[in-house]
């Protein structure tokens, strides 16, 4: 008998937070993982991640956001170990700011990196993927891609988005053998939400003429933050998501959608009575099956 080749993973977002830990989790899984990031000058955080932990990672440069790239990328890996079994979507970035605070051009950058990148790199794996009749395409989108939030408008319109497309394309690659799911996790400790506040605050303030522009949403601006603040002080790991992706992708039978924590599902379940997306799976699954 011949042994089962090794799954291939391929990760993105890999330089901190949830993908850098499952990238790690996956290596762990038993798989040979392909971990991206934009910029490989931001690797060491990963690298010694790995290292620390044992993890052997094939670490490569990819901006989701770069066609041309994201093709070579996909072309490389596929010429170097012949498929891509699994496919984690989970570069991102956050974006604070109510709808009057932010331009078109800055809604166009939140959807390129949060929405057209999970497209883009969905579309390069597939073709692979259906020709083998396996593959597992696993998305990080947020409880933010269920339940809009104040503040944060152009952020949840690309995760609402990237649950659509991919609650959409779910039972047509069921078809073929590939499993797509959904992974939601509410507040994680990570840089990311420093990240994104710092982001706002720079964009505050700043003066028209000699005149200071005060904010108008100051106050409901400070009732968020100060909810925010006390959600994320039980906030999960970054290594806790990890471990559900790597669940996850290593699941005989995935399901569509998983929330990552109680936290999370309790978040969402007003507007999910179907937490793990079951019901509506089996609905659309018959619209493409052949009477």
């Amino acid at each position: 008998m011949h042994a089962e080749p090794t799954p291939v993973a391929l990760v993105t977002g890999t330089s901190t937070g949830i993908g850098l830990e499952s990238a790690v989790a996956l290596a762990h899984a038993g798989m040979r993982v392909v971990a991206t990031l934009r910029d490989l000058e931001k690797s060491d955080a990963l690298t010694a991640r790995a290292a620390e932990s044992g993890a052997t990672l094939d670490v490569r440069a990819l901006d989701v956001t770069d066609d041309a790239a994201a093709r070579a990328c996909v072309g490389d890996v596929l010429d170097d170990y012949g498929a891509i079994d699994v496919l984690v979507n989970n570069a991102g970035a956050g974006f604070l700011g109510t709808l009057e605070q932010f331009s078109l051009d800055e809604l166009d950058e939140v959807m390129a990196t949060n929405f057209f990148s999970v497209a883009r790199m969905c579309q390069l794996v597939l073709p692979s993927q259906r020709a083998k009749g396996a593959g597992r395409i696993l998305t990080v989108t947020s409880v933010g891609g269920v339940v809009g939030q104040p503040f944060n408008d152009a952020y949840c319109a690309a995760k609402f988005a990237v649950e659509g497309l991919l609650e959409s394309l779910a039972p047509v690659a069921a078809t073929f053998g590939i499993a797509v799911s959904i992974i939601e996790p509410g507040p994680v400790a990570t840089a990311f939400v420093d990240t994104v506040t710092k982001g706002y605050f720079g964009r505050l303030g700043e003066p028209v003429g000699d005149t200071p522009v005060e904010d108008p949403f100051a106050e409901a601006l400070g009732a968020y933050v100060g909810r925010v603040s006390q959600t994320f002080s039980a906030a999960q790991s970054a290594e806790e998501v990890a471990a559900v992706i790597a669940a996850v992708a290593t699941d005989p039978a995935p399901r569509l959608r998983y929330q990552t924590s109680e936290g999370a599902r309790q978040f969402v379940a007003p507007k999910l009575a179907d937490l793990d997306g079951s019901a509506v799976l089996s609905i659309t699954s018959a619209w493409v099956r052949p009477a």
